[in-house]
């Protein structure tokens, strides 16, 4: 009964969901002509765009056929969605600011929507957060395996699965743990991953690389001895 309960207090509105995968589905698709692809490449990029983090949400959770199958409204609006990039993607093309806006503001709804799933299906907190970052990134990494090329969330760049890992903690903590209403925990989310991408962009932050701390360390110490030297 309480996981029924949790259930419909987790419910997205279908408006809002159809929303995040429109925009979704306009990145791809505008990808897509951007590169001169036919209408069928615009499709492809469309459905990965809006659909692809789902679709691999719910085959990691096993739970039937996945959503974007079985609900009728996904694939039309996809479909619908495609051909407006197609036919207007130069004029989509000049809304480079707020199409990033809406971009963030999608990620933090896929990551709440992912992170939100995989509690009610009782999975451990690490699995939440796994499921609610690939939820929000799988559709970037399968456009770019479409487009033969590195993914984009493997690169240093503006926070985008930084931004989802992130969020999808403050999910598990704050609903697991801290036991808060789902509701307020998923807008403080969306409000956090979107924020966090939009800033990134805006300042120029990159997600953190590799380093070698025994290097640095190294050097830190060979330079301190140089830095007196100079004093005296």
């Amino acid at each position: 009964m309480e996981i029924l309960v949790a259930a419909e207090a987790l419910r997205v509105p279908s408006a809002v969901d159809l929303a995040a995968i429109v925009i979704g589905a306009l990145t791809g698709g505008l990808l897509a002509a951007r590169e001169g692809f036919a209408v069928s490449g615009v499709l492809l990029l469309a459905v990965s765009g809006g659909l692809g983090g789902g679709l691999i949400r719910d085959v990691l959770l096993a739970d039937g056929p996945p959503v974007a199958m079985t609900n009728p409204a996904y694939l039309p609006t996809v479909a619908v969605t495609a051909a407006v990039t197609f036919y207007f993607s130069g004029w989509l093309s000049r809304l480079t600011r707020l199409l990033v806006v809406l971009d963030a503001i999608t990620l933090g709804f896929f990551t709440v929507i992912g992170a939100q799933k995989a509690q009610l299906a009782g999975l451990p907190s690490a699995s939440v957060v796994f499921i609610g970052t690939v939820t929000a990134v799988g559709g970037a990494v399968i456009r770019d395996v479409l487009l033969a090329q590195r993914a984009d969330i493997v690169q240093p760049g503006p926070y985008n699965a930084v931004a989802a890992l992130l969020g999808a903690t403050a999910l598990t903590v704050l609903a697991g743990p801290l036991g808060l209403p789902p509701l307020p925990v998923a807008a403080l989310v969306i409000v956090l991953v979107a924020a966090l991408r939009v800033l990134s962009v805006w300042r120029g932050w990159e997600a953190p690389v590799a380093l070698d701390l025994p290097e640095r360390a190294r050097s830190r110490l060979v330079a301190r001895p140089r830095r007196r030297r100079r004093r005296r």
